[in-house]
Order: C-alpha cells, then structure tokens, then sequence
C-alpha cells in the first residue's frame, strides 16, 4: 500500500487518483506518462513521487484500489436476490454510477488485464485478474422470476437478449464519459434515461 498518498485529504488525493485512471486507462501502462498525470493532477513530478514511489507502484496501487472500492462499494451492496430482473439492473446501474461520479475512469481501467512490456507487471496483472471477483451474467441473472415473461417467449434467450443490451446501455455511458469532460456529465439525465429504457425492455419482454 501507499500511505501517503492514502493520508492526503480526500479531494486532492482523489483528483490525482483519477488523473492517474484516466491515462493509465487510455494508454494502459506502457504508454501513460507520468508527466501527462502530474499536470493533470495540478502537481510536480517531483511532488507525485513524494506521494507514490514509481509508475509501477502507482498502477498496481490503482489496481488494487479501484478493486477494493468495487467490491465495498458495488458487489456487496447489490441485493442478488432480487428477482426482478429490472430491478437488478437498475440496482446495479445506481451503484455504479455513484462510483463514476467519483471516479469516472474506475471501470475502463479495471478492465485492463493486457500484456505489458515489463514481466514484473505481467505477473502482477495475472495474479489480480486471477482473484479478480466479477459480475458474470450467471451472477446477475442466475435468479429470476421467469412467471413475470410473456407467454411463449424462450426466457433463457431472453435474458440473454437484456444482458447484451445492458452491456450496450453500459458502454454507452463508458463512452459518453470518455468523450465529455466528467463535469459535464448530466447523472440526472444519465438515471433518466435508464428508467425509459428498462420501461422499454418490460414493455417487450413482460406480461
């Protein structure tokens, strides 16, 4: 761990946290500049390696920072249990974007899991991956009130169906962000819209 930039005051550590996100998660570990991450963290060079010991120190502690926040702060929040499927994803959808609303590049990095030019890393990487707790489709769906569907309709292929369209509603968001300065970001039009479209997906798929 890094104590010290643990210690800072929340708001500053957090704007250096997500400037170091965001280029790691845009030119993945090789290609990040350190230099691109103090500037945009409003600091020196000199005084970001005060706070963090190297580049690799830095990524791997990003690592396993943004794998501790999901987990605390998404995974064990969500009610598994419920067993509308709408419900759930709705459920799911609010703790996320409460976690991109103070880290808006926390997702787009933790799916970093490419070879990197330094073995050290590689090994790393494979070990977090590895032990990486994630939100698979049998998580999310595996427990379903199937009596709410339309007569008629295969509810396997169904909830197929609803979770490639939640991964399409996900990665629009991951690319409204990636193409918008983060305060800029309407969360209210963000829920909004998420309402409309699981109304949608009820109006098709239930009775």
């Amino acid at each position: 761990m890094l104590p010290k930039i643990l210690n800072l005051e929340s708001k500053r550590r957090n704007v250096i946290l997500n400037a170091a996100l965001k280029e790691f998660a845009m030119k993945g570990f090789d290609d990040a500049s350190t230099n691109v991450i103090a500037k945009e963290s409003g600091i020196s060079k000199g005084l970001m390696f005060h706070y963090v010991n190297s580049k690799k120190d830095l990524f791997l502690f990003l690592y396993d920072y943004c794998a501790d926040m999901i987990n605390k702060e998404y995974l064990n929040l969500m009610n598994f249990n419920e067993k509308d499927i709408f419900e759930k994803l709705r459920q799911s959808y609010l703790l996320q974007i409460e976690l991109l609303q103070k880290h808006p590049w926390i997702f787009e990095f933790i799916k970093i899991d490419a070879i990197t030019k330094s073995d050290d890393i590689n090994k790393e990487l494979e070990k977090r991956v590895n032990e990486k707790q994630t939100l698979c489709h049998e998580t999310m769906f595996d427990i379903v009130d199937e009596s709410k569907f339309r007569e008629g309709l295969d509810v396997e292929r169904c909830k197929q169906l609803i979770f490639w369209s939640n991964i399409g509603f996900t990665n629009q968001i991951l690319e409204d962000i990636r193409n918008s300065e983060v305060t800029a970001l309407d969360y209210d039009n963000i829920l909004a819209e998420l309402d409309s479209y699981l109304d949608e997906l009820r109006k098709i798929y239930y009775k």
